[in-house]
This record gives structure tokens, sequence and C-alpha cells, in this order.
């Protein structure tokens, strides 16, 4: 991430990967650019429901926008009990961040309605679960803030299901980061991503359940868990499994896989030197320059 003028970011997509907070020792080819790519077909695709940070993609892999005051929350929406979600309920907890889980669910069921679970958004280490009252109360965001960032993320939600649900997904949970600019609210960071996001394949999913099978999905929690079955959940002394080439190379299909179902369009993977990027980022911000 790179600040121009202290009010103008400048972010580049790498190839790294994370789970559990901790950066995989392989690149996976062209996840950057997916992400990139699919954060801003999102991004453009919402703009109606809550303004957002993105000003232009200057090159695959590069975003440029407004840099803005971040809130140090992750607001998780979460559509079905999966996940993290899963893993707490299949442990006997009924509440998770302030929000009572209903009983009797199996995983992957549909919550009666969209639920709002936030965490930490940690400088270092691993973010926390956090309820609405302590985010609140610790004074992470004001009440009024937080009604409105509550009701763009579920508009958000929304929005993003029925994106999806056109090219035969559900949006099983996401997450959404929030700042400010100009006092006023906007959205960051990437949004309905693999990286931060889950989705099922809609077609067979109420027979899949009535049958207790798992369910097919497009998203990073295959990579999850996969590190689970190695014994990695990222405490200080896991160590990471290898990751051959035959496995980073699925990785790397799965992830543009996902955009092409997402975007219904063909992915063009693009090769750039690293000073044919640094060349499109300065016509850029060249453009900006006499635009301002």
């Amino acid at each position: 991430m790179y600040t121009i003028n202290e009010n103008h970011l400048v972010m580049v997509a790498s190839d790294r990967i994370s789970a559990f907070d901790v950066i995989l020792p392989r690149t996976i080819p062209y996840k950057g650019q997916v992400l990139n790519q699919l954060a801003a077909f999102m991004l453009q695709r919402t703009k109606d429901i809550c303004p957002n940070w993105l000003v232009a993609t200057p090159a695959p892999t590069v975003a440029a926008g407004y840099k803005c005051e971040a809130f140090k929350v992750e607001v998780v929406v979460r559509g079905n009990l999966c996940g993290h979600a899963w893993r707490t309920y299949a442990n006997g907890k009924r509440m998770l961040c302030g929000a009572l889980l209903p009983e009797g669910l199996k995983e992957n069921d549909f919550f009666p309605a969209p639920i709002i679970t936030p965490a930490t958004k940690a400088s270092t280490g691993h973010d926390e679960d956090i309820s609405v009252a302590e985010i609140i109360e610790s004074g992470l965001v004001s009440a009024g803030d937080w009604n409105e960032i509550e009701s763009y993320a579920l508009q958000l939600f929304d929005r993003g299901n029925h994106l999806v649900r056109n090219q035969g997904l559900l949006l099983a949970d996401t997450k959404y980061e929030f700042g400010k600019h100009n006092h006023r609210i906007v959205l960051m960071d990437e949004i309905h991503t693999p990286d931060s996001s889950r989705f099922f394949y809609a077609e067979g999913f109420e027979l899949r359940q009535e049958q207790g099978e798992k369910q097919k999905q497009l998203s990073k929690e295959f990579v999850r868990e996969w590190l689970i079955a190695n014994d990695f959940m990222g405490a200080q002394e896991d160590v990471v499994p290898e990751m051959t080439d035959e496995w980073v190379a699925t990785i790397s299909k799965r992830y543009i896989e996902l955009y092409e179902v997402l975007t219904g369009e063909n992915f063009q993977p693009v090769d750039l030197s690293e000073q044919e990027l640094q060349q499109k980022v300065e016509e850029y911000l060249k453009g900006r320059a006499g635009q301002e």
C-alpha cells in the first residue's frame, strides 16, 4: 500500500495467501489479479448503496482511491451457519458476538435472517470476536456510526446475494470494512471475493442439506480445511504443511474458477513486469494530478 499526498491510496495486490492470520510460504499464481478485478467488479455494482474508496484500477493488480480513517472493526455478515460460526456452534455455544444462535441447526443451514458477528481489526496477531455493545462501549465506533454501518452491511449482503444468485451461487458469509472520508462513512478494501466471503453452489443445496452431505463451495475455506487436516490452525507451535506445486496450481485454478463463475466473464491472465506496473501507476497519478 502506498499513500499519495496523504489523501490518496494505491494498493498493489500480491499473490500471497494467508489463513488463520498467517501468511503461507508460497504464492498463488494470478490470485492478486483475481482479487483486485473481482473487488472492483463488486464495488462498482454496490456503490449506489454505500460510497466506497475506489477511484480506478490502473492495472489488473492495482487499485487506487481515497485514503480513509478506518474503523478498527471487521463487520462479518452471516446468512448460513458455517466456518467459524459452525465451529462455535458445534462446541455447544449459542452466543456469538452478542448474537443468539437458534437451536436445532445443522452445518450450513440458513439463519432465519442474516446476522452480524463483528471482529476486532487487530494490527498484529489474531482478530477477536466482539459484540456490538462492546464496540460502542469501547469507543471503537459510535452508536450513530454503527447504526449506519449495520444498515450498509445488511444492504450490501443482500445485494451481494442477488448478484451471485444470478450466477448460481449463494453468499453464505462475508466481511466488510468501513472507514471515513470527508466525514462520511465509506466502504473500504475488497468485497465479495474468495478471501473475504464464502459461496455455495445454489443448485442442489437443499438436497445436500437434507442428506447431510458436504456443500459444494467456492471460497478460501478449502485452504483452511486442508491446513486443519494437516494439524495447522495458526498456533505459534504449528508448522505449515508442505505446499506442493500441484496443490498451488489447484488453489490458483479455484480462484480463477470463482472469478469466472461470479462475473460470468472469462479470466484473462496478465503478466506485467515491475517496471510496467510502475509505469501504469505513474501514468494514473499524473492524470489524477491534472484533475485536482
